[in-house]
């Protein structure tokens, strides 16, 4: 077992760098208590006073007692949020997408993670199958929330099945002590057809609300299929008359939801919309964006963003929008604004995904190689503006393509951006610089 948190980095000028703290020591205790994950460090840290035990690199072991203003940061990052690693999943779901991925990929991106810990710390949807009693106590003690939850249904066997695991049939059992609680909860229910949509996902939806406001929001999402699916299971994937029946239902039972509990409390991810070509519910509709991370409200946001923008310059120049098939008509929206105005041109480069095949329509999962099959060696004019969310926080792509790697083969001028507003800071910038004459 790895024993304490190492560190990674050090912010220049902060508390930790003034006491001599380094990338490589290990923090081993605070407050004279073993650190056992960043949980334990960020509780620790949040008083005036703290004392750290310290464990350097050359093998010595240092004990620092530090005062400083309450809630101030000690500037201190670390390898992992964990001090044992992270907990695997022990499920075997039918729709896993780890398991409907090639060989050849990067390793990490076969590591199934199932860790509670970073539900509390990084939003992680979690399944609950391997907690253990110990840590249903230190959640319930510590009260750690909120908690992010893929439920799927509330139905045992349903569920067993689903996640081929038997302790996945104990989640109403589970939901109901965390809520008893006063845990926060924010559900998941990854829909499969014929499963555990229809009457099934009606009663999980309803039985979920019984226990609001503890179960804060339940988010549908479809269920992702590869083509990589050889020797697992049948699934069906969602169809645009499919989606269009589902957002039909949820329309009535959130307004049910928004009369009883003053919240939709109920929401669909993104991809439904997008699938059954209706427009996405307005702002209010998702209060305050509970499920972000997930898919649900990113149109919305995106969109109010695009309606904030200030004019840009009246010197324009070409540009090149690159997405999947599911943001294209979100995408092509934001082009339209831009080509509303004298001198620019934006052109949108909507790129099947080749390399998970049709199903995955999402941006953020086109590949390296989709986009060099796409272009085929033919850049565009001007500056290409790629999806931020195709790379990883270590800048790799999920065929492991760097940035700079993608960018020599395809031979354009690559951006990345995430938002209007970046993309818009971005191009003003190109004019303020004396660039716009780029791809003109």
């Amino acid at each position: 077992m790895v024993q304490g948190l190492e560190v990674a980095a050090v912010a220049p000028g902060s508390i930790a760098a003034e006491l001599g703290i380094e990338p490589g020591d290990r923090v081993l205790r605070a407050d004279g208590r073993p650190v056992r994950d960043l949980i334990d460090f960020t509780y620790a840290c949040a008083g005036e006073a703290l004392e750290l035990t310290i464990a350097k690199k050359d093998g010595s072991v240092e004990i620092l007692e530090i005062e400083k203003d309450w809630e101030e940061e000690l500037g201190l990052s670390f390898v992992q949020a964990t001090c044992d690693g992270i907990r695997r999943c022990q499920n075997h779901c039918l729709f896993c997408f780890v398991d409907q991925m090639p060989r050849g990929l990067r390793p990490s991106l076969y590591v199934k993670d199932d860790d509670w810990r970073l539900s509390v710390l990084q939003g992680n949807f979690i399944t609950l199958t391997n907690l253990s009693p110990a840590d249903f106590e230190r959640i319930i003690k510590e009260h750690l929330s909120p908690l992010y939850v893929s439920v799927h249904t509330l139905d045992g066997p349903l569920r067993r099945r689903l996640m081929r695991n038997p302790k996945a049939a104990r989640i109403r059992e589970q939901l109901e002590t965390l809520a008893a609680a006063g845990i926060e909860l924010h559900c998941q229910l990854v829909l499969c057809p014929g499963l555990n949509d229809g009457a099934e996902l009606q009663r999980t939806v309803n039985e979920l609300a019984r226990l609001w406001p503890a179960v804060a929001s339940v988010a549908a999402v479809p269920v992702g299929l590869t083509r990589f699916r050889a020797g697992l299971p049948a699934l069906s994937a969602y169809t645009p008359e499919m989606a269009r029946a589902l957002i039909d239902w949820a329309q009535k039972v959130q307004a049910g939801f928004r009369s009883s509990l003053g919240i939709t409390f109920f929401y669909l991810a993104d991809e439904f919309y997008a699938l059954a070509g209706v427009d996405v519910p307005p702002a209010h509709h998702y209060d305050g964006y509970p499920q972000l991370e997930n898919g649900v409200g990113l149109v919305r946001r995106f969109l109010d963003e695009l309606a904030d923008l200030p004019e840009p310059p009246s010197r324009g120049f070409s540009f090149t929008l690159v997405t999947g098939t599911a943001a294209a008509p979100t995408i092509k929206k934001l082009a339209a604004w831009w080509n509303s105005w004298p001198g620019w041109h934006a052109e949108v480069q909507v790129v099947p995904n080749s390399f998970w095949g049709p199903s995955v329509r999402v941006a953020g999962l086109l590949t390296a190689h989709d986009l060099l099959a796409h272009f085929h060696g033919h850049c565009p004019k001007g500056p290409v503006f790629l999806p931020r969310a195709m790379f990883s926080s270590e800048g790799l792509t999920l065929d492991d393509w760097t940035f700079d790697q993608l960018r020599k083969s395809l031979g354009c001028e690559l951006k990345l951006a995430a938002s209007p507003k970046e993309i818009w800071a971005e191009l003003v910038s190109l004019v303020a610089g004396g660039e716009q004459q780029r791809g003109q």
